[in-house]
């Protein structure tokens, strides 16, 4: 009898534990888009219904603005960073702001893709290739041929200044394709603009203002399934991605409520909730969504997260000056 009832107080134990591993809560800073972080929340709430959200959106410079005061106030809110760039959390990783997650389930995800000492993990890839409208008189197929006679005056792109995936995106064009910073020159001397955002280079060439541009993927394939003139590439030489990469910081207040929504984001259902946004998943066993090719035709160039932080007012500045020659 003695034994039976000790096994009962164990079970009971065992369950009581397991529900205190399943409930908590944790504040979540995010720069998605307000629909998505929406869904995102609500989908990992649905597989957890123990753990609250409370969720604070807005574009990734704003966010670590935020952040960066409650800091200086000694009152961090954030406990989860869900953000746009490795840049941002190589600096944040700098500082000791970030707490590693040895224990982080990164399987079918690239180890390109997280940071070695597992602070922080790439949730999905947005790449940054060419869009071009129907009317455009080419189709190109590789970023040289938007240097082209041609395209003269027709190209559009985010500026590197004010975007954060745009200075991903030239780092990492400089960084592979032969021409190096002369390859902007020659953009430049095509009379190619830099100018505000990703939508609005996909405003000026749907509408037909430009005929190509530098984009991030899913804006324009949406965009052409809601029957917008304008058409996707992918550049033979490869593209560049940002990840939106997940992170806890050192402060978190609740590191398992935490560690389970970075165990979501990175599981399969987790990336088949991205996939379903129209992004890019992580995991390479999880489908990629509609209007994408097939995941081995797309090819990500390297990028050096650190080299880029080091070296982030170098870049701007030669950006500057390259593309007002």
């Amino acid at each position: 009898m003695h034994k039976i009832i000790f096994a009962a107080m164990m079970l009971a134990s065992a369950v009581t534990t397991g529900a205190s591993a399943a409930d908590g809560k944790f504040v979540l800073y995010t720069s998605q888009p307000n629909t998505d972080a929406r869904q995102t929340v609500d989908a990992f709430m649905a597989k957890n219904p123990g753990i609250k959200v409370e969720w604070v959106r807005d574009g990734t410079p704003k966010i670590l603005a935020k952040l960066r005061a409650e800091i200086e106030a000694g009152q961090p809110q954030a406990d989860v960073l869900l953000i746009a760039d490795v840049v941002s959390m190589e600096g944040l990783k700098k500082e000791g702001r970030l707490l590693a997650y040895p224990g982080a389930d990164v399987s079918g995800i690239d180890a390109a893709l997280y940071d070695k000492g597992k602070t922080y993990f790439s949730t999905k890839l947005i790449t940054t290739g060419i869009v071009y409208n129907t009317k455009a008189p080419f189709v190109p197929t590789s970023w040289e041929d938007l240097t082209k006679p041609e395209a003269k005056g027709l190209v559009a792109m985010p500026s590197p200044l004010t975007s954060g995936a745009a200075m991903i995106h030239a780092v990492t064009l400089t960084g592979n394709l032969p021409q190096g910073w002369d390859y902007y020159g020659a953009l430049a001397k095509n009379g190619a603009q830099a100018s505000g955002g990703n939508g609005d280079v996909l405003k000026a060439v749907s509408g037909g203002d430009k005929l190509f541009g530098m984009i991030v993927d899913y804006m324009p394939i949406r965009e052409k399934a809601k029957g917008a003139p304008v058409e996707f590439v992918f550049p033979k030489e490869g593209v560049s991605a940002v990840t939106e990469p997940v992170a806890i910081l050192s402060t978190a207040k609740d590191t398992e409520a935490a560690k389970a929504f970075v165990d979501f984001l990175l599981s399969k259902d987790g990336q088949e909730v991205a996939a379903k946004m129209g992004y890019i998943p992580a995991r390479a066993d999880v489908a990629l969504p509609a209007g994408y090719p097939d995941r081995a035709s797309i090819k990500v160039l390297g990028y050096d997260a650190a080299a880029a932080l080091a070296t982030d007012a170098a870049n701007k500045e030669k950006f500057g000056a390259v593309m007002s020659q």
